[in-house]
Order: C-alpha cells, then structure tokens, then sequence
C-alpha cells in the first residue's frame, strides 16, 4: 500500500552546514518537511559557528556541490528549489549554471549576506555575482531590509520601496522584503510583498522581544514548500511568514545567545499532549 508521504513534492534546499542547528540547511529540512515536503540538499560549505556568531566559513569544491544538486535533479522531480547561504564565489558560479539548465522550476533565494552575530559572509565579488547572474534566474527572493540595501546597490538615502523596485528591475520574478531588522519600528515586524505591476502585500507581526538564529532560513524554506506544493504566491506568502511567526514566537534556547525557531511546534505541542 502507498501512503500518501510517498508522494510529496521535493524541495532541493542548497547552502551551508550549521553544527548548531539553528540555521542552514538544518533549518531547511525542519521547515520543509514541517510545511509537506520532501527536503532534499546540498552543501555549499562547511562552518563553525553557535547560537552567538560564525567563526569560520569552509566552502566546498563547486564540482562537488553541482554534483550533489544533479544526483538528486536526474532522480527526482524537483518542485522548487531553496538556496541559502553560498559561501563562495565558485559556488555562485556552479548554481548559476545549474539553473540555466532547469529553468522551469520555481527557486527561492534567502541572500544570506552576514551572520546574526554580524560576520560578513560575502565578498563584494560574490554580491555582485549574485546581484547580476543570479537575481534574473530567482522566482522569489526573501531579503530582510539590509540585503535588500546592499543587493540593490542603491544606497541608503532612497526608500525601501525603491530598492524593491531596483531589485525588480534586476530581473528577479518578485522581492519580499523582511522587516525582522528594522530598527525603526520597535513594535511590528512589518513585510513587503512586491510584484511587478501588483500592490505590493504588506503583512505586519508583533515584534517579539530577544534574537533568532534561523528566521530567514526557515521562512524561505517554508515559501519553497508551499510554492513547490503549488500555492499561489501570495497564498504561499502569507502561509509561510504566519508559520515563521509561530516557530519564533514558541522558539528556544540551545545556547548562550540567539534563541532557535521551533519548526516543529505542532508536533512538538501533540506529542506533550
């Protein structure tokens, strides 16, 4: 007898190895299999970090990591893929390519651009990899507000709204920009959903008080999910950040610093039960 888990959809989730577990492709696995699919990965690179910051970035051989990503793309049907951390120019390169040949299939970019703790994970060569091959080949990108700036290029005097439509312009499908680190509004987590030629979403959240190690990952992996299920994006939109909110708001502890979103609170809340 076949059950139904038989048949998810697979979500490839590319990027980097967190020993803590609190982010990369760590979180991947919990928020796509969490929101009914099946995470299949591939590592850019290997780092030391904890809950507090990143010490050290290792990538791995863009040989190795293209390899990886066609293992699974020439066995599976891939229903969207979720790129996170990159980690290093070459591995930007071998994505790139790796996309030019699927081009059918939805992909979803978290630009992972420094660590929580403030280690700057990408070059200015690496950014501008991104910025200018990378961007037209993403459905959807999930910058918070200080990618988005450094992304656009566009500096700080302009408004948020405006590097959206730079980042628009740049040739990516549609930008959801996070409001987790904006420092101007101490109450709501305010996000941004543009499109080209659509109102732009604006859905608006608590602030919840302390730091999260994986918020951005598990919000884009959870888009990856739904999109890959076949929701629209502004369904997938608002399914994902409501599902991000409630890891964080339900998150805990593991370190001396920044908490972890708990992806798994419904199963956690049936089994205390």
């Amino acid at each position: 007898m076949h059950s139904e888990t038989e048949h998810r959809p697979v979500v490839l989730a590319i990027g980097g190895h967190d020993p803590g577990g609190g982010a990369g492709i760590q979180a991947d696995i919990e928020a796509i299999g969490a929101n009914g699919c099946h995470p299949a990965t591939a590592l850019t690179c290997l780092t030391v970090q904890d809950s507090c910051n990143v010490s050290q970035l290792m990538p791995l051989d863009a040989e190795h990591l293209t390899a990886q990503c066609e293992a699974v793309l020439e066995d599976c049907t891939v229903s969207a893929i979720k790129i996170g951390l990159l980690g290093s120019y070459q591995a930007a390169d071998g994505v790139i390519r790796l996309l030019k040949a699927c081009p059918r299939i939805p992909v979803i970019l978290d630009p992972v651009l420094a660590a929580g703790g403030g280690s700057e994970l990408a070059s200015e060569q690496l950014l501008e990899k991104i910025r200018d091959q990378l961007l037209p080949l993403c459905t959807l990108i999930t910058p918070n507000t200080q990618e988005a700036v450094r992304l656009s290029a566009g500096g700080s005097s302009i408004s948020l709204d405006q590097h959206a439509q730079i980042l628009l312009q740049l040739g990516c499908g549609s930008v959801l920009i996070t409001g987790t680190h904006d420092e101007s509004d101490r109450k709501w987590v305010i996000n941004r959903l543009y499109q080209a030629d659509k109102q732009t979403l604006i859905r608006q959240y608590p602030r919840l008080p302390g730091e999260y190690h994986g918020s951005g990952c598990t919000l884009a992996a959870a888009l990856a999910a739904r999109i890959g299920r076949g929701e629209s994006l502004e369904n997938a939109t608002q399914t994902a950040l409501d599902y991000s909110w409630s890891c964080l708001q339900q998150g805990y502890r593991t370190g001396r610093c920044q908490s972890i979103p708990n992806r798994w609170f419904e199963s956690h809340s049936n089994n205390n039960r």
